[in-house]
């Protein structure tokens, strides 16, 4: 298999057994190459910009906690939930 270049080769290399093992195959080789190419580059995401309606509802859901370095984090990931509408993941 190829590897972006040769300090992926030598770090995989070190783990070839258990990749091998879990791939169910006798063995596997790393060396540094040419990747191969998808079919097309994955698209961008912007992250959604939140109203201020959703900014202050996220602010109300993190304002019990304490450490205020973890509340702008949680007001910041709510309000970028609340912005974007929902998942776009698939069940």
């Amino acid at each position: 298999m190829n590897t972006v270049d040769s300090i992926w080769a030598f770090e995989l290399a070190h783990r070839g057994a258990e990749i091998a093992e879990r791939l169910d195959v006798a063995g596997v080789r790393f060396a540094p190459g040419l990747l191969a190419v998808t079919a097309a580059e994955p698209a961008v995401r912007i992250a959604p910009s939140p109203s201020p309606e959703q900014a202050q509802a996220a602010a109300e859901i993190a304002s019990s906690v304490s450490d205020e370095n973890l509340r702008k984090s949680i007001e910041r990931a709510v309000s970028l939930s609340l912005a974007g509408g929902g998942s776009d993941r698939r069940l």
